[in-house]
């Protein structure tokens, strides 16, 4: 079987809940982040996916992914990576797009990045070392990160540039499934969010 990747998005953050770039800094889960990734868990190891027995399991190391990983029940099996963490916004850190359009009319990150932080090239780079390790091997892979990193990986194992990414919105605590089609890479599942509704 051709590999296939499972991406999930970490659960709410007080950040990610009033829209503001969230990139390094540590944010916490809140509560319906926590919930979410519980419920998170219980859909992935009910079926079809059955606990995703053979699987490769990593993380970013950031509280908010590594505890939804966690709490979704793989912290054992997890590994933390650094390719995964979130787009560095250097000085957009912590403003929302409201705020940034008042100092930069016309700004859309896809095409003009940020100042002061990672380039959209360094961005592209890391998602194609994850494209690439998912690929390595016969095995599915798990990953628990964050949204413009996991927008950024779907582009790419698609094999479009960066701004693609800016047409698949992603929700917290989302589960999307990147796989093949006729032996070609595509979008099996995206931003399925089912599971929250439960309880």
């Amino acid at each position: 079987m051709a590999p296939r990747i499972l991406l999930a998005r970490h659960g709410q953050t007080e950040w990610s809940l009033s829209g503001r770039h969230t990139g390094r800094t540590d944010i916490p889960l809140l509560d319906e982040g926590r919930r979410g990734a519980k419920l998170l868990g219980e859909r992935l190891h009910g079926a079809p996916h059955d606990g995703l027995p053979g699987a490769e399991v990593r993380t970013s190391p950031l509280v908010r992914a590594s505890e939804t990983c966690e709490l979704a029940g793989f912290g054992e099996r997890a590994t933390a990576w650094d390719a995964l963490m979130e787009f560095d916004y250097g000085a957009y850190e912590g403003l929302t797009p409201a705020q940034i359009q008042e100092r930069r009319p016309g700004w859309f990150i896809w095409r003009d990045g940020v100042p002061d932080g990672e380039t959209l090239d360094q961005l592209t780079a890391r998602a194609d070392e994850v494209v690439a390790w998912a690929r390595s091997a016969d095995r599915d892979v798990l990953v628990f990160a964050h949204g413009h990193i996991l927008r950024t990986i779907a582009a790419r194992w698609l094999g479009m540039p960066v701004d693609f990414a800016a047409r698949i919105r992603l929700n917290p605590t989302s589960l999307s499934e990147l796989g093949w089609a006729y032996g070609e890479p595509a979008l099996v599942s995206w931003n399925e969010t089912g599971h929250l509704a439960v309880g």
